[in-house]
């Protein structure tokens, strides 16, 4: 792999991790999971793993085909994706947390926590994109990684929830929701000036 598909990995993953923000979720995903022990915990975060990562995968290898059929430009999806994104940025910013309906414990780890918690609108916005700009590879190897991390940051959510508190995991999410925004705005001007290029100065 050379360094600008080493380079395009990276971004793309961390992108994504961003999007799917796991820390911003460890407070609600504590008390989501305070009754159930240790076991019935992994085994919980192990379905969550499993179906994000699965969802991911359809969403990567079905997207431009979905797009193609409706004839959408990978430009105009960079537009709107950008607009949700930015929406979901303002939600964490806001209100710290969506409405969200909780399942019973045996679905938890596929609802809420898998979808929409983990995959939800950003992270499929976020993965189309990735696969319309760098390639499949590049695509699904950014799923991977970042999939990856986020089981990490799932199994280790009590331990980082005794460092951070409540007040300091929340700091980290509306944090991350910037970056959200930031990266939100740039898919927005990408399909912008696609559209509109911006005029050259003589």
């Amino acid at each position: 792999m050379d360094s600008i598909s080493l380079y395009s990995l990276v971004k793309a993953s961390i992108t994504l991790f961003v999007v799917i923000d796991p820390v911003g979720i460890i407070p609600l995903l504590v008390s989501l999971t305070k009754d159930m022990n240790e076991k019935e915990k992994k085994r919980t975060f192990r379905l969550a793993f499993y179906v994000s990562l699965i969802l991911l995968v359809i969403f990567a290898i079905l997207g431009q085909q979905i797009m193609i059929f409706f004839g959408i430009s990978v430009y105009s999806f960079k537009i709107a994706g950008g607009i949700l994104l930015l929406l979901l940025s303002l939600e964490i910013l806001f209100t710290g947390e969506g409405s969200i309906k909780i399942s019973s414990k045996e679905e938890l780890g596929a609802v809420p926590l898998a979808f929409p918690l983990l995959v939800g609108p950003g992270a499929i916005t976020t993965t189309i994109v990735a696969i319309q700009s760098s390639g499949i590879i590049i695509g699904l190897g950014s799923i991977a990684i970042a999939s990856v991390f986020t089981y990490i940051v799932l199994i280790g959510a009590e331990r980082i929830y005794l460092v951070l508190g409540k007040t300091g995991a929340q700091v980290v999410a509306k944090v991350i929701a910037v970056f959200i925004a930031a990266i939100a705005i740039q898919y927005i001007l990408t399909g912008v000036q696609y559209y509109y290029p911006p005029v050259g100065i003589p």
